[in-house]
């Protein structure tokens, strides 16, 4: 898989500034032959990023799960976001992380750092630009992370490229930071939404099984190192996984 070229990092967007040139991108294969329609058209982007779509999605745990993920973080901390998330996630996030705060977003993605720009304009402590979190060269030159955050992120990558973001983003936090995992989690056997889930992901969401098998602080041999806590909701269908780095 090719890098991402990355775009510069766009301090204090605004509506004014350059649009995301997706044909200058090499996307990942897996990104474009099973993600086209939820997250490249931008018909569709345009339909599916509403906050009443992402609850719906989410079985009417949006707030809740976002809420959860948002409360994990401090006031003035420098906190890393894995690819852009539907909904008001990351305004959520810049603003709990206040006027000394600042949040970094890395997508692969162009056409998806175009659309968070526009959301965001004005949000001066939110950065935004493309990379590709499965290679190293996505965060290279960057000083640790007080915090990191992957929102629904790993069962839309193939299991090599999730354990390789796991990593990077791992290596990416600081000693005595925080990393917040927030996704599907195989529901309890007596959860009525299994087989319906269990029929999405067969349809829709081609990698997520592989997820649901695997437990996320063992992804990284870096794991290890970090003390973890976990815990699941709505029946089992979602869990939330933090690691705190000893420092």
């Amino acid at each position: 898989m090719k890098p991402v070229p990355e775009d510069p990092v766009l301090r204090g967007t605004t509506a004014e500034q350059p649009r995301a040139r997706a044909s200058t991108h090499a996307l990942p294969d897996y990104l474009a032959r099973t993600y086209t329609w939820a997250y490249l058209n931008p018909r569709n982007l345009r339909l599916l990023d509403r906050m009443p779509v992402v609850n719906a999605i989410l079985w009417g745990n949006a707030n809740r799960l976002m809420q959860a993920a948002v409360a994990e973080f401090e006031p003035g901390q420098r906190v890393l976001q894995a690819a852009c998330v539907y909904g008001d996630f990351s305004m959520r996030l810049a603003r709990r992380l206040g006027d000394e705060g600042r949040l970094e977003v890395v997508d692969v993605a162009p056409v998806q750092v175009e659309n968070l720009r526009r959301k965001a304009a004005g949000e001066c402590r939110l950065e935004v630009r493309v990379g590709d979190l499965a290679t190293e060269a996505a965060l290279a030159g960057e000083s640790p992370f007080d915090g990191v955050c992957c929102f629904f992120l790993l069962h839309e990558v193939p299991a090599p490229e999730r354990a390789r973001i796991v990593h990077n983003l791992l290596c990416a936090l600081r000693p005595g930071g925080r990393i917040v995992f927030v996704d599907y989690h195989q529901p309890a056997s007596w959860n009525p939404l299994r087989p319906v889930m269990a029929a999405v992901f067969r349809w829709l969401e081609p990698y997520a099984p592989s997820l649901l098998r695997a437990d996320i602080t063992t992804l990284s041999p870096l794991g290890g190192g970090l003390v973890w806590r976990r815990r699941s909701l709505f029946g089992g269908l979602y869990q939330i996984v933090v690691g705190e780095r000893p420092g």
